[in-house]
């Protein structure tokens, strides 16, 4: 480790050399980000931060660590964010379809992650089982209490910020289905869909589930086609990010088949490298260059092996690859080149 891991400093080469020996003692893994939060608190105790203000920045780093603790012995399985109504009864459709959904998918060997409320978050539960849930609660001067299902359980989190807790849902989720809900789930659904939509988070599929004959989300999707897409405020492409569904067995096989050759991405310099369930041969890439052509920003899609950076950390080495120059804004071209390869497989 060099005298100093990072650029970043305090201002106080005295402070910064404490700083330095006190990373030798503990050895983290990575010291240039531990000295960066060491910097960060120290700069924001000389800055004369407003009392309030480090108290929230305090507590939403203690809510992202313990977060991180909680779900760390997990990251090999994948898991579905279940939302909607807090206040949808036992015995409603809604509730009787989370349920369904959630035991469908956890068959499959899928986790549940919910908001570990009542409604149809308890109901995802019920039907995923404890053994297959997480909880990730808001703690809300009304609605605060988690589930019967989850409320003694390790994996339950309970969190005082909204942000915190919808970090946690991007980072943890592979798989989103949303049954209808209030302002709430309004809020999560359009925040997911701008996260996706600008390359914020991982491409991921999104189902919008009503129960059997419902309309809840084919309304939702008329309002988006004719207010949004057709007044040209969002692109007609940008609606393959969503899939409109009133069947649990269509939401179980959309979720699925995402992850049928597709498996994940990652930036790696100024290319985006997808890893694959499997090779692809010269037929299907040539074909891949000829469709998707115009979401680079030049080059051609190619087979690659795991780069230097993704052999350091240790990340899926193993699998196959295809890489390109992505031009970072045809997200619902990335989506289609993903449903090209899973179709493909």
């Amino acid at each position: 480790m060099t005298d100093f891991p990072s650029n970043y400093r305090t201002g106080d080469d005295e402070v910064d050399t404490e700083i330095t020996a006190l990373l030798r003692h503990v050895e983290p893994a990575d010291h240039q980000y531990v000295f960066e939060l060491m910097v960060s608190a120290i700069r924001l105790a000389r800055e004369e931060v407003d009392r309030g203000e480090l108290k929230m920045v305090a507590a939403a780093v203690k809510e992202f660590r313990y977060s991180f603790s909680v779900f760390a012995p997990y990251q090999g399985i994948r898991k579905c964010t279940v939302f909607g109504s807090a206040r949808t009864k036992a015995g409603d459709p809604a509730y009787t379809c989370a349920h369904d959904f959630a035991e469908a998918i956890a068959a499959r060997d899928w986790m549940v992650i919910t908001g570990a409320g009542p409604g149809i978050m308890e109901a995802g539960h019920e039907g995923a089982g404890a053994a297959n849930s997480f909880g990730v609660n808001i703690v809300l001067p009304f609605e605060s209490d988690a589930n019967r299902v989850i409320a003694d359980d390790p994996k339950l989190i309970n969190f005082k910020y909204f942000f915190t807790r919808k970090v946690m849902f991007m980072k943890e989720s592979h798989a989103f289905v949303m049954l209808p809900g209030g302002f709430g789930t309004m809020d999560e659904a359009f925040e997911l869909l701008t996260l996706i939509q600008t390359g914020k988070s991982n491409p991921a599929p999104i189902v919008l589930l009503d129960p059997p004959g419902g309309t809840y989300w084919s309304f939702w999707k008329e309002f988006v086609e004719i207010e949004l897409r057709d007044q040209g405020m969002i692109a007609d492409d940008d609606l393959c990010l969503v899939r409109v569904t009133d069947s649990i067995d269509e939401a179980v096989e959309e979720v699925c088949h995402f992850y049928r050759t597709y498996h994940s991405l990652r930036h790696v310099g100024s290319r985006l490298v997808l890893r694959l369930q499997r090779e692809v041969d010269d037929a299907e890439l040539a074909d891949l260059n000829a469709r998707f052509g115009h979401i680079l920003a030049k080059g051609e899609i190619e087979r690659i092996g795991a780069t230097e950076a993704e052999i350091r950390d240790g990340d899926h080495v193993d699998l196959p690859r295809l890489a390109f120059r992505f031009d970072k804004r045809s997200w619902a071209g990335v989506r289609r080149l993903i449903d090209a390869l899973n179709d493909a497989g």
